[in-house]
């Protein structure tokens, strides 16, 4: 991986990696966990999942049937009501590259991606606390899905560092939705520049430095309204495990078969 592209091939990844790949002509990304086995865990919207064979009109385009898989005949388990999903790797990157998200980037590294949702100041658990959480999270759900709150990133982001943000309201731990935000906000905010700086390269210049800061200062690897929970402690007080601890580490060793099949 290097400055310009994380980029990688499939014999590069390991289990526990944070990858993801881009949709609609690089209009947005798609994250997940690699747990192994040519298996991918992630989060989509529960609507979409649901959806007959028929192409549905949202943003986030749905997982094919899981009798259509050509590879794995589980591709597409999922609990009911629940957006967490186990995919076979094709079915993920639907054609698209493989890229992996970076973890414990320095700051300079991270201000020099000009995209958000590439990388991350905050460090990654160990592999194996990783795929637990994915897994746990595969039976028990990761709450309502929410395109700037509670999106497919975030899902992998705690899955890789257990971070949670205290604080409800504005924008999740997601690096895309932060550039989503940040782009608009730091265009108007040095709107009045205009005004002092005849020449455009110095208005774009300060509206790229408050673009560049604004992400950063939402980077779970700097903000102070983080904290660190538990998979089964996030799953308990959120009200998303439905099923006692015995029940659940059942439906997890199921899931582990599934993987390995």
């Amino acid at each position: 991986m290097g400055l310009l592209t994380n980029r990688v091939e499939r014999s590069e990844i390991k289990p526990g990696d944070h990858i993801y790949t881009y949709r609609a002509v690089f209009t947005y990304s798609h994250h997940g966990i690699f747990v192994g086995g040519s298996k991918v865990v992630h989060f989509r919207p529960e609507r979409n999942l649901d959806s007959s064979t028929e192409p549905s009109s949202d943003l986030y385009d749905p997982i094919s049937p899981r009798s259509t898989c050509p590879t794995f005949p589980d591709c597409g388990f999922r609990q009911p009501n629940s957006g967490v999903v186990l995919s076979c790797l094709d079915c993920f990157l639907r054609n698209g590259s493989l890229y992996c998200f970076e973890y414990g980037v320095t700051p300079s590294v991270f201000l020099a991606k000009v995209r958000g949702g590439t990388c991350t100041t905050a460090m990654s658990d160990p592999p194996e606390t990783v795929i637990h959480r994915a897994m746990y999270l595969l039976q028990n759900g990761f709450g309502n899905y929410d395109i700037f709150q509670n999106n497919c990133e975030d899902f992998a982001l705690y899955c890789k560092t257990g971070l949670l943000i205290m604080e409800k309201q504005g924008v999740g731990r997601s690096g895309q939705a932060s550039s989503v935000i940040g782009a608009p906000l730091a265009a108007l905010l040095s709107s009045p520049l205009k005004l002092l700086m005849p020449s455009p390269v110095g208005v774009a210049t300060v509206t790229a430095g408050m673009y560049c800061m604004s992400r950063y200062a939402t980077d779970i690897g700097v903000r102070s309204d983080v904290i660190k929970v538990a998979v089964e402690d996030l799953a308990v007080s959120l009200g998303w495990a439905e099923h006692h601890d015995e029940a659940a580490q059942e439906n997890e060793a199921l899931s582990r078969q599934l993987v390995t099949l």
